[in-house]
């Protein structure tokens, strides 16, 4: 007894586990879930698992393709260790956002509809249907779309830009690239599209004033921004009250090699963090989904938010404000 009591103290030396067992304390939950928790690797949570089933820590069930795990009952051996697990949550920094995520999985567990929909969602576009694609759902969708002002931030060459010009009252592209700058100006000349601008500038510091635009659109640009939050709080600034921003962008993975092919700072974001970046902001009316999972490797996952200005500001320091006099101003 005291030798497997030592094993598990010993367990306990590693942060992983414990914000693992303090999840499993909580609730039953599947390695897939954990995985979407705690944005790790299935092989990295799978180990720790095992390390601690064998420890005589957890138990688990099977349900159909899925393996369920939660700690122990009241007289197992988990029991002699709650006390130590409790007292070593305080020193975990990751265990309030991983509560935080326990509940958004626990909402979609709840949610079957929003299940369902998704797998129609993977579905679409695989399975042919004359006269159904992806093409063709876009341009019905923007016929909806009242006439606004849009940015487009990290626009790249502004392939979207051009695409929501073709509705939009105007949209302005930023980036920091030259390149991408004449690239894109080029085609909106050629294709003679009037209402888009493209103006070089930083995420984090945009060329445009106050309160000018309706929408503030991040399309897989935030995880190239150095500081994600001065990006979200720029976002804020150039937003009209009751203007919306929305993000989409990579849920969070662990193929490292997207920072030399892609020049990804950020191996995107979970749930949690882009919930953290809107509220610590001041956006409310949060919308949260995740929309697609590439079928290769590394079999990126897309996840889109989006968040609403109130239309009374609060009396609220955005994080900007003290560079607010220099990334007002237009470029001339």
């Amino acid at each position: 007894m005291v030798g497997s009591f030592l094993k598990s103290l010993r367990l306990l030396g590693d942060p992983t586990r414990i914000r693992l067992l303090l999840l499993l304390e909580r609730e039953e939950l599947s390695v897939a879930e954990l995985q979407e928790i705690l944005a790790r690797g299935q092989s990295q949570i799978s180990t720790q698992l095992a390390q601690l089933k064998q420890a005589g820590l957890l138990e688990d069930r099977r349900e159909g393709k899925n393996v369920f795990y939660r700690l122990d009952g009241a007289d197992g051996q988990s029991a002699n260790l709650q006390p130590l697990l409790r007292a070593a949550s305080a020193e975990i920094p990751e265990a309030e956002e991983d509560a935080a995520a326990l509940r958004l999985v626990l909402e979609k567990r709840r949610d079957r509809l929003r299940i369902y929909l998704d797998e129609m969602a993977g579905r679409f576009g695989r399975e042919y249907i004359p006269g159904r694609s992806w093409q063709g759902l876009a341009e019905a969708l923007l016929t909806l779309m009242p006439p606004m002002v849009i940015a487009d931030l990290g626009a790249g060459e502004g392939t979207f830009s051009q695409l929501l010009a073709r509705r939009a009252r105007s949209v302005i592209a930023v980036d920091n690239s030259d390149e991408m700058i004449a690239a894109g100006k080029a085609l909106a000349r050629k294709y003679r599209v009037k209402n888009l601008e493209y103006r070089r500038g930083d995420m984090e510091s945009v060329p445009i004033a106050d309160e000018e635009v309706d929408v503030a659109f991040f399309s897989q640009a935030l995880h190239h921004a150095r500081h994600p939050q001065r990006a979200i709080a720029e976002a804020w600034r150039i937003l009209r009250p009751g203007g919306k921003i929305v993000v989409l962008d990579l849920l969070r993975h662990q193929f490292d090699k997207a920072r030399e092919l892609y020049g990804d700072v950020w191996l995107g974001f979970t749930e949690v963090e882009l919930r953290r970046f809107f509220k610590k902001q001041g956006f409310g009316h949060l919308y949260v989904a995740q929309l697609h999972k590439e079928v290769s490797a590394p079999h990126f996952e897309t996840i889109l938010v989006v968040g609403e200005k109130p239309s009374v500001s609060k009396t609220l320091e955005p994080p900007s404000c003290a560079a607010k006099s220099e990334s007002g101003r237009k470029e001339t």
